[in-house]
């Protein structure tokens, strides 16, 4: 049983960066003019997340909100306190100026996230949801917002109308 869960879970994230990986690959297709291929990377990456979810579930991966909004809290300040201050480190002691500033993005962003969730937790542990919006991202960093945009991303300065609505 614990080897099928250690599969399971190596499983999820090979599928999950498989995902990632082909649609990362269907941009760059599509702006090459090879939209076929894209469309071919686009559905082998929405298979990829059918078995990533398939794997997650079989592992007893979502529990209930209020348990996912705490193993979220723990993940992005794990990215926040121990993951990406030593990337940014490392990148900048090898004068890699785009990885430093990839993992400069990530690490404010993921401050905005863990906030989030943490403000998300204290509402449900009073039995209420979010207050109802939708939020902005930025395509750019990934800076999530609540409600429109109305000045440049804080983060990369990313004009307001480039940010992606998620409903």
């Amino acid at each position: 049983m614990l080897k099928s869960l250690d599969n399971l879970k190596t499983a999820f994230a090979g599928e999950s960066q498989a995902n990632r990986r082909y649609l990362a690959f269907a941009k760059k297709a599509d702006e090459e003019g090879f939209h076929q291929i894209a469309k071919l990377f686009r559905a082998v990456a929405a298979a990829e997340t059918v078995h990533a979810l398939n794997h997650f579930r079989a592992s007893d991966g979502a529990l209930s909100t209020a348990e996912n909004l705490e193993a979220a809290i723990a993940g992005e300040n794990y990215e926040v306190i121990s993951m990406y201050p030593p990337m940014v480190s490392e990148a900048e002691a090898e004068d890699n100026k785009r990885a430093t500033r990839s993992f400069k993005y990530a690490l404010e962003v993921e401050k905005i996230h863990e906030a989030l969730y943490r403000k998300a937790s204290e509402l449900l542990g009073k039995g209420e949801d979010t207050p109802q919006t939708d939020y902005y991202v930025c395509p750019i960093c990934g800076y999530t917002h609540e409600g429109p945009m109305k000045d440049k991303c804080p983060i990369c300065s990313t004009l307001p109308e480039k940010f992606e609505k998620i409903s």
